[in-house]
């Protein structure tokens, strides 16, 4: 999809407040933590670093369709290759690279579809690889960078209708899942374009199907939240994740990932999956950001919130769930544990919408696939654990055509979303034994999944897709501050959401 101008270019007002920020941001004494600051006006996108800059504009479609417009120093977004640090070995030698050896996917198209929409931040900040925000309350494992190892997510296409070549060296994006999955179920494209999803970004891979040798009855969708596609693809090679290595032998996996879209966060990639559209162009912006023509702060990713997440969705955005009973008016779609739920026939956040929210267990303890090494001491493993139990009860029960009294026919298309991953690789870091625990409790539970459908007897007409809605990246606990000080002390006035997303002139 193509935007004939940018939606948020920097106000003329705050022309001035926006050199003073970039003058603050790319001072040395910052270089530490931050990678680059990006920003749209004069009719184009520029990247600043502190020791170079590069601008860019839209010539055309697609994720090729730009031109450099000017370039002083090192070029921020000069490496834009996928294939950086992989496998794992590579990542593990280069722990948290400098920007001047990290590589930057896509990046063009990644940083202007954000400020196609109308609340774009006036700057956006991406914070360095090493950058640990113990200051803000982070994590030893962190994302929403451009950087490649937080950008890169598993990608795992296997059953009917899918190629059979296990591992090969080529990447994909996340915008391209929904389009694949619904090229393989034989889903109608729409008349004017041709796309499976209005308005699409993403692309059919082609290049990972063989429908001719049969369509599958129904694709079953697996997200690892937050997972470090090196740390998955080398823990199924070595065995210690055989459910997830069962899927890689029946199919594709592609060793360089699936690359997320700015910022690479959660409900923003989540939603991207699920749609094929970039974030600037479905609404879901950040985990956090600022409407400006409303005046209020949007938070879609928290406990709280993930029900009513889809609210900020624009108008015409179609999901994968839509653009299946477009096709298939009688199917029957799930989405489990799953925010990005537009047009499901079930999904877990409409209990909690009617006020009728499942059993919950009071703690982990007793339930299986639970590493209680880590539930015992980590709150978040331990809550975590809860939910993706809750998950797999609730994916299983309706794939054995039962759950709390209803009966359910097999789904034509099922989401299952498990969090867990996500929770250990923040707390620990990718490369960790809690990321590891919480990749053989996840393994464990897709099992359980994949067993249900077998017993029920539907596994051979079906396909499986594996992702994760952005990568993990270990940061240095030793490099720590907050820009955001920085620019008080200059006496600038603005709102940072998420840690990115600045708005100049607000309080």
């Amino acid at each position: 999809m193509t935007q004939a101008s940018t939606a948020h270019r920097l106000p003329a007002h705050l022309e001035a407040d926006a050199e003073a920020a970039l003058e603050v941001l790319l001072e040395r004494d910052l270089d530490s933590i931050l990678d680059m600051v990006l920003v749209s006006r004069d009719g184009h996108y520029e990247a600043h670093s502190h020791d170079g800059v590069v601008a860019f504009r839209r010539t055309g479609p697609g994720p090729d369709g730009y031109e450099r417009v000017f370039s002083e120093g090192s070029d921020p977004l000069g490496d834009q290759t996928t294939d950086r640090f992989s496998p794992l070995q590579a990542e593990l030698e280069s722990l948290h690279p400098h920007r001047s050896e990290n590589a930057y996917p896509h990046a063009f198209d990644s940083v202007a579809q954000l400020f196609d929409h109308p609340a774009a931040p006036d700057l956006c900040v991406i914070h360095a690889a090493a950058h640990n925000w113990e200051d803000q309350g982070g994590h030893r494992g962190e994302h929403g960078s451009l950087g490649v190892v937080q950008a890169r997510a598993p990608f795992v296409i296997a059953g009917k209708g899918v190629r059979a070549d296990g591992p090969v060296p080529r990447s994909a994006r996340l915008l391209d899942v929904a389009p694949t999955v619904a090229h393989l179920l034989g889903c109608a494209p729409h008349d004017d374009d041709g796309t499976y999803l209005a308005r699409q970004d993403g692309e059919v891979r082609l290049d990972v199907l063989d429908v001719e040798a049969g369509r599958p009855e129904r694709v079953i969708g697996f997200l690892f939240d937050g997972t470090n596609p090196n740390v998955l693809y080398a823990m199924a090679a070595s065995g210690e994740a055989p459910n997830v290595a069962r899927l890689i032998e029946m199919g594709t996996a592609f060793e360089h990932g699936a690359m997320a879209s700015l910022p690479t966060v959660t409900l923003a990639n989540h939603t991207s999956i699920l749609t094929s559209r970039h974030p600037g162009h479905h609404g879901i912006l950040n985990n956090a950001w600022w409407d400006r023509a409303a005046g209020r702060q949007v938070i879609t990713n928290s406990s709280a919130t993930w029900p009513q997440a889809m609210a900020t969705l624009d108008p015409g955005v179609e999901s994968l769930y839509q653009s299946v009973t477009r096709s298939f008016p009688d199917a029957f779609t799930a989405a489990v544990n799953e925010p990005c739920d537009v047009g499901a026939g079930y999904s877990t956040f409409d209990f909690f919408r009617r006020g009728d929210v499942p059993p919950i267990p009071k703690d982990p303890f007793g339930l299986p696939h639970t590493t209680e090494r880590f539930v015992r001491p980590s709150k978040d493993y331990s809550w975590s654990s809860v939910v993706d139990h809750m998950g797999t009860e609730q994916a299983v029960g309706v794939l054995t055509g039962h759950y709390r009294g209803e009966s359910y026919p097999l789904p034509r298309f099922m989401w299952v979303n498990f969090t867990l991953t996500d929770s250990a690789m923040h707390e620990g870091g990718p490369h960790s034994e809690i990321a590891a625990a919480s990749i053989r409790d996840s393994d464990a539970r897709l099992g359980e999944v994949l067993a249900a459908l077998e017993g029920r007897g539907g596994f051979d007409d079906a396909a499986f897709v594996l992702v994760a809605d952005h990568g993990m990246e270990e940061n240095d606990p030793s490099v720590r501050g907050d820009w955001d000080v920085n620019l008080r002390d200059a006496g600038l006035t603005f709102r940072d959401e998420g840690y990115s997303f600045l708005y100049l002139g607000e309080s």
